[in-house]
């Protein structure tokens, strides 16, 4: 018995203001193409079941093309493989504010797809043994969660919030109305528990996943990035998993669009001269170049007379060329050098003098870290002046 596990598909999500030939937000094509990719990774693997675990769109309302889009991809689900169950799920995203407005993800219904959107679901499948508890995050009382003994497997699919899983900056963008404890999920009584709202793909018992989104539609994408690189994960993609032996298989999607962090860039003692050859070099050194892509420099330690005097020219040329372009500056952190207020350490002389010099304009043909060394060799030379001993006559006079 094998199932395949998606979530978070943000059908309609825009961003950037580009458009394709055919006048469509080029994000909302791009994601349009993965889900696509997606049914095109599911109709290969030809499960027994498909689980979606929320978030078929990004609004409530959404654009007639992500209707279109979503319809078509499900039917064309359907058709390819019509022995396959499908059932769907509502997130956050797809779940209206007040009762009397439908939720849209009923539109599907007619494609013999398993819809669980106001209330929690128990949708069973004797002849596959199977019962999938569908759990909505429509704010609504959920029951237990039990699984049915009547039934060999038993899954619980489930749009929300796995307490002390999702990190900080996860949750503040994006609230899920359902929170759950470990101890309420229960993962050890389920065959497998598919989760959506979380956008990187994360493991959080044994037999309980996040599948992660299939595009980066959150509102911090480079938070999902640096994510999925520290846990060695290739990008985004779907789940397929075998109730019957356990197997677990993380199926990576191609990519639509490459998201490209640049390595990041300390500005501290640079001119804006000098920053404008770091950043040039940084671009240039992008495996692939940054043409058509969605590209972030961070650039730390940046003075605000330093960020204006940038070359605009070169910087309007890089978001020319890349679907967006991101300088992200980031000012120096800020020493309190007196009086009360947040903790902070007081600069020394030295450490005065070198930020001064450091920060100060000069000719890019002098040597900065010269300049910064001399004055510190000055602030040394006075410091044993004062420090020798003096005769009577000096103290008088």
């Amino acid at each position: 018995m094998r199932l395949v596990h998606l979530s978070d598909l943000h059908l309609g999500y825009r961003q950037y203001q580009r458009l394709t030939p055919a006048g469509i937000n080029q994000r909302e094509a791009d994601v349009a193409r993965a889900f696509r990719n997606a049914i095109d990774k599911t109709i290969e693997l030809a499960p027994d079941v498909v689980v979606i675990a929320g978030d078929v769109f990004h609004n409530v309302r959404p654009t007639n093309p992500a209707i279109l889009t979503a319809f078509s991809q499900f039917a064309r689900l359907k058709a390819s493989l019509p022995n396959t169950e499908v059932v769907i799920v509502a997130g956050n995203h797809d779940t209206p504010r007040t009762a009397e407005t439908g939720c849209i993800l009923k539109l599907f219904e007619p494609l013999d797809i398993h819809i669980a959107d106001a209330e929690a679901r128990r949708i069973s499948f004797a002849d596959r043994s199977l019962s999938i508890l569908a759990v909505p995050d429509s704010g609504n009382r959920r029951p237990a969660l039990t699984p049915d003994a009547g039934y060999r497997y038993n899954v619980l699919l489930l749009h929300g919030e796995v307490e002390g899983v999702i990190p900080d900056h996860a949750k503040i963008t994006d609230r899920a109305a359902v929170t759950i404890s470990n101890e309420e999920l229960g993962a050890d009584r389920w065959s497998y528990v598919a989760l959506g709202h979380y956008h990187v793909y994360r493991q959080v018992a044994p037999n309980a996943y996040y599948s992660g989104s299939i595009d980066y539609t959150s509102a911090n994408a480079w938070g999902e990035l640096a994510e999925e690189r520290e846990a060695k994960i290739g990008g985004k993609g779907i789940i397929e998993q075998n109730l019957a032996t356990g197997e677990h298989r993380f199926h990576p999607l191609p990519d639509v669009r490459r998201w490209i962090d640049l390595p990041a860039l300390s500005a501290r003692g640079l001119s804006s001269a000098e920053l404008d050859t770091a950043i040039r070099t940084a671009i240039a050194g992008c495996e692939g170049g940054i043409d058509e892509q969605v590209v972030r420099l961070l650039a730390r330690d940046v003075p605000r007379h330093i960020a204006r005097e940038l070359d605009q020219k070169a910087l309007r040329e890089y978001r020319r060329r890349a679907l967006h372009f991101l300088l992200d500056t980031r000012r120096p952190d800020v020493i309190r050098s007196h009086g009360h207020g947040a903790p902070g350490r007081r600069p020394s002389l030295r450490d005065v003098v070198r930020d001064k010099l450091r920060g100060r304009v000069i000719e890019s043909d002098l040597s900065r870290e010269a300049l910064v060394d001399l004055g510190i060799r000055y602030l040394d030379d006075v410091e044993k002046s004062d420090a020798a001993p003096r005769t009577t006559t000096e103290v008088v006079s």
